[in-house]
């Protein structure tokens, strides 16, 4: 459901990508221009709490910012969660050209 509503620049007119990798890990839903992760969580995540913060420090650490909502969220509230993913791409830098090997790779 959110896909559709990030696909074919729809949000900010930003490009983005879903199921994309960033060292070892997929990221749900990359904007790579904005270095802007979206994650997408089911409740299975609220009993791996510490392994979801190691990953999000891990991304962060290779310069993205990394927001994070539930399902739950996104099936209810579709539009709020596109006005947040907005919101946070306003806030963020557009970032220096960076090919998708370096995007996938850590450094």
């Amino acid at each position: 459901m959110l896909w559709s509503k990030l696909r074919d620049r729809q949000v900010e007119g930003l490009k983005f990508r879903r199921q994309h990798a960033i060292g070892p890990y997929i990221a749900d839903f990359v904007c790579l221009e904005r270095r802007l992760v979206v994650e997408v969580d089911g409740g299975q995540h609220a009993e791996v709490a510490a392994r979801d913060a190691a990953r999000s420090a891990f991304i962060a650490e290779h310069g993205f910012h990394v927001i994070r909502f539930w399902n739950s969220e996104v099936l209810e509230n579709t539009r709020g969660v596109v006005d947040e993913i907005a919101d946070a791409l306003r806030e963020r830098p557009s970032a220096p050209h960076v090919s998708r090997r370096c995007a996938d790779t850590p450094t």
